[in-house]
């Protein structure tokens, strides 16, 4: 995608939560709100040892559906942790951050300079 779109990419590092202290840094990954789960190459998360557990369907542009597995992964970007589920990308899928991570960062996307920002206090819901 051309930068003029408003894309931009970031780095980030990845961990498995079970096996703490091992990380894999990814390099210029695409950031996509429009991806709920960010997608990782199965080798870089099977090499973490990260357990897939579960499978998801997606619906691709043109309408067709993939099945992916999923599993647990620790995201760090900009000095920020979350956990977040990740897919097992297989060959030819796009390597993501998506929006449910950031969201799990509390980042938000800035487009002018396209950053990503701290999006500030959590909505919080008051005890009656």
């Amino acid at each position: 995608m051309p930068d003029d779109m408003g894309s931009f990419r970031v780095d980030f590092e990845i961990e498995n939560p079970a096996r703490p202290g091992e990380r894999r840094t990814l390099k210029s990954v695409l950031v996509d709100t429009g991806a709920e789960l960010s997608c990782v190459p199965a080798d870089v998360l099977e090499g973490l040892g990260i357990e897939r557990y579960d499978t998801w369907h997606f619906r691709q542009a043109d309408g067709t559906i993939l099945e992916r597995w999923t599993g647990p992964a620790f995201i760090y970007v900009a000095g920020k942790r979350t956990t977040d589920d990740v897919v097992f990308g297989e060959p030819g899928d796009l390597v993501l951050l998506g929006s449910r991570t950031l969201e799990g960062l509390n980042f938000r996307i800035e487009p002018v300079t396209k950053r990503l920002v701290d999006a500030g206090p959590a909505p919080a819901a008051v005890a009656a």
